[in-house]
C-alpha cells in the first residue's frame, strides 16, 4: 500500500494576501479556488516541481495562522533557489550548513545531501526551509 502526501493545510489569516505571497512571491502554481459561502474557502497552490501541495483558506483548519513551521522546499541549488526567492521579494535568511561545530555560513562545501537551509516566513509567519539534495 502506497501511502502518498498530497496536501498539507498551511493556517493563515488571509487568504487573499497569503495566495498573493505564495503566488507572486515563491512562484508556487494555483490549482483550485473553491468558495461555499462566506465560511468555507479552500486554496489549492503546488510548489513547482512537487507532487504535494499546501491548501489555504477559511474553515478548513482551527489551527493558528503562522503556527506552521519547518516544512522543508527541496532544492537542486540552494544558492539558486535564495536568489530567486529573494528575486521575487522574498526575505530569505543567510544560507547555513550543519558542521560537528555548530551551524557555520554558506553552503555545505562539499554539497553534502540535506546539510545546507535557508529559510523564510510567509505574511503570517509560518516558517519554510530550503534544503539542498542533489546538487551536483
Amino acid at each position: 500500500m502506497d501511502y502518498t502526501l498530497e496536501l498539507v493545510v498551511v493556517p493563515v489569516s488571509d487568504v487573499d494576501r497569503a495566495k498573493a505571497f505564495y503566488i507572486d512571491g515563491t512562484g508556487f502554481k494555483e490549482d483550485v479556488d473553491h468558495r461555499a459561502g462566506d465560511d468555507f474557502r479552500v486554496v489549492q497552490l503546488s510548489p513547482p516541481g512537487s507532487a504535494c501541495a499546501i491548501a489555504i483558506g477559511v474553515g478548513i483548519t482551527d489551527a493558528a495562522p503562522g503556527s506552521t513551521r519547518g516544512l522543508h522546499l527541496v532544492v537542486t541549488d540552494i544558492e539558486a533557489a535564495r536568489a530567486e526567492l529573494t528575486g521575487r521579494g522574498v526575505e530569505v535568511s543567510d544560507i547555513r550548513h550543519m558542521t560537528p561545530q555548530g551551524w557555520q555560513p554558506g553552503a555545505d562545501p562539499q554539497r553534502t545531501d540535506y546539510a545546507s537551509f535557508a529559510d523564510f516566513r510567509d505574511p503570517d509567519g509560518n516558517v519554510w526551509l530550503l534544503q539542498e539534495r542533489g546538487h551536483s
